[in-house]
């Protein structure tokens, strides 16, 4: 029996905000990286995410290399402190409800996003979301290395991951939705049966309006 995907982008779309700024905020806030130096790059690099221009390759290495100072079990402590902090403040209100409407339809729920799998896959879990397509982390012999482990889940990236993922795990794009609040989500926007646009950034709000996609808040 078919069971249709439900795919949801993570920042600013099931969250009302950004984890992989927020992640760099964070760090600056708990006074592992320096503030001026690490703060200024990661606002610039939000920027250009915002405009389209990032380069993601060099933003992932970037938010990367503070891992490589710590051991796993200190990297798993930092991280739930700042799920209480950050993350869990910053989910939508209406997520949780928009979740469960699509398990009750007894879809497969999948997160598709930019972010790294570190910063993503503890979020995943909060939410109860059992799938999750995130730009790939590189571990060797139990620490982060700074680098990517494979091409990032970005822009068009995001539907070679996704149809590697469904090749794997044997389910089909057919009748799919797709939620996210991004212009660089356009190319799998495009492709899915359901487009809709969440709390849309001024572009994906024109591109959906103009194509009759449906546009909704879970804020």
């Amino acid at each position: 029996m078919h069971r249709r995907l439900a795919l949801f982008d993570l920042d600013n779309t099931l969250l009302a905000g950004d984890s992989d700024h927020g992640w760099g905020e964070f760090m600056v806030a708990q006074g592992l990286v320096n503030r001026d130096e690490y703060g200024t790059k990661n606002d610039a690099f939000y920027q250009d995410y915002l405009a389209g221009s990032l380069d993601m390759v060099a933003y992932a290495e970037f938010a990367l290399a503070p891992l490589m100072q710590h051991e796993a079990t200190e990297l798993s402590s930092i991280h739930k402190k700042f799920m209480q902090t950050t993350v869990i403040p910053m989910i939508a209100p209406k997520t949780q409800a928009l979740l469960k409407q699509h398990r009750e339809a007894g879809d497969v729920l999948v997160i598709i996003t930019a972010t790294n799998d570190f910063i993503t896959a503890p979020i995943a879990e909060h939410l109860g979301i059992p799938h999750l397509i995130a730009t790939p982390t590189e571990v060797i012999n139990g620490r982060y290395t700074g680098k990517l482990s494979g091409a990032p889940c970005f822009k068009a990236g995001k539907i070679d991951k996704l149809y590697h993922w469904m090749a794997l795990n044997g389910y089909s794009i057919e009748g799919a939705c797709f939620y996210s609040d991004s212009h660089n989500d356009l190319p799998l926007l495009a492709l899915v049966d359901e487009p809709i646009a969440v709390d849309p950034d001024a572009t994906l709000e024109a591109h959906a309006q103009s194509h009759g996609w449906p546009v909704i808040s879970l804020r």
